[in-house]
């Protein structure tokens, strides 16, 4: 595949979440617009201090330090929570992410999947702080789409209720693999290309740390955004990157549209070739909550019922371009 990466300056929104109550509505008129025209934008003066945002990183750290046997201790499962490495293959790439994650969630499924105390002391309580906040966060959002929507204030609210045991949402810290500082003419990418199926991703980024790019899914022509043209966004330690999830998308009829995004391995002079950490927050839905837009575009469907679907579709996705490189091996 050629180096050559087509760009585009975009402008990404930037939303300011300061005095919340008071602003509740110019706020939810910035989130609309950029839902709309966007798919992707970034959170400020959301409550959460660089320190505690820094808190989290080096909890992230501290586990990836780890040797591959005690995070063993911790192994993925299909209950969406648990360590993995290297094995998440994208339909885009029909190859596996260069990384390695830690998914996190609040309740039940989490059972004998916390790393023991004796290894990481403290890293379950810190973590779980971490989430609350950064749900707290979620739900003032989610509160403006519903009010974009029509639906009830606390429409989405309740429907992403951590508290439940059949809670859906994720938090998942991130570890992409440094990697050798050498051209050979390809791109490669540590996450292939790809758009979320949750409602909302709020992502963390370290400042320096580069490599995350999109592409709006309102222009995307090509498959997954191949060949289509991408915009780089530099990362900075206290600004959340948000996009629109396939789940929104749905839930608004397709009046939001989920957003293509990727993070490229350095192949090019001044790219950043160490080890990458991010933390990403999936808001996904109660198993039991009813998903079905104000004009009813699609059948409703369960939070479970949309997630198994979504599997299925990359399931789907990933065997057809497996069977399309093995057709031109």
């Amino acid at each position: 595949m050629s180096s050559k990466t087509r760009y585009a300056e975009r402008q990404i929104p930037q939303i300011s979440l300061h005095d919340f109550e008071a602003r509740i509505d110019s706020i939810t008129s910035e989130l609309i617009d950029s839902a709309e025209n966007v798919g992707f934008f970034t959170v400020i003066n959301h409550g959460l201090t660089n320190e505690e945002i820094e808190r989290m990183f080096s909890n992230s750290y501290s586990f990836f330090a780890l040797s591959d046997e005690v995070k063993a201790t911790v192994p993925w499962s299909s209950k969406n929570v648990g360590w993995e490495k290297n094995r998440q293959v994208r339909p885009s790439t029909g190859k596996p992410d260069t990384k390695e994650s830690y998914q996190l969630q609040f309740g039940e499924n989490m059972t004998d999947v916390w790393i023991a105390e004796a290894h990481l002391p403290d890293f379950k309580t810190t973590s779980l702080e971490f989430m609350h906040k950064v749900q707290g966060i979620s739900e003032r959002l989610m509160r403006c789409f519903a009010r974009g929507l029509s639906f009830p204030e606390d429409f989405f609210i309740k429907a992403h209720d951590v508290s439940r045991p059949n809670s859906q949402t994720v938090c998942r810290l991130l570890h992409y693999f440094a990697l050798p500082e050498e051209s050979d003419g390809k791109v490669y990418h540590r996450a292939g290309a790809h758009a979320d199926w949750d409602f909302l991703t709020l992502l963390f980024q370290n400042a320096g740390q580069s490599g995350l790019e999109i592409c709006p899914g309102r222009e995307v022509v090509t498959e997954f955004g191949i060949g289509d043209i991408w915009t780089k966004v530099e990362p900075k330690t206290g600004e959340i990157v948000c996009n629109i999830g396939d789940l929104l998308m749905s839930w608004s009829d397709d009046r939001f549209k989920s957003t293509f995004h990727r993070v490229k391995a350095p192949c090019e002079p001044g790219d950043y070739y160490g080890d990458r950490y991010s933390i990403a927050y999936f808001n996904q839905p109660c198993t039991d909550s009813t998903i079905q837009g104000p004009l009813k575009k699609y059948p409703m469907v369960t939070g479970q019922q949309f997630t198994e679907n979504a599997m299925k579709r990359n399931f789907a996705a990933l065997q057809e371009k497996l069977m399309a490189m093995d057709s031109m091996a």
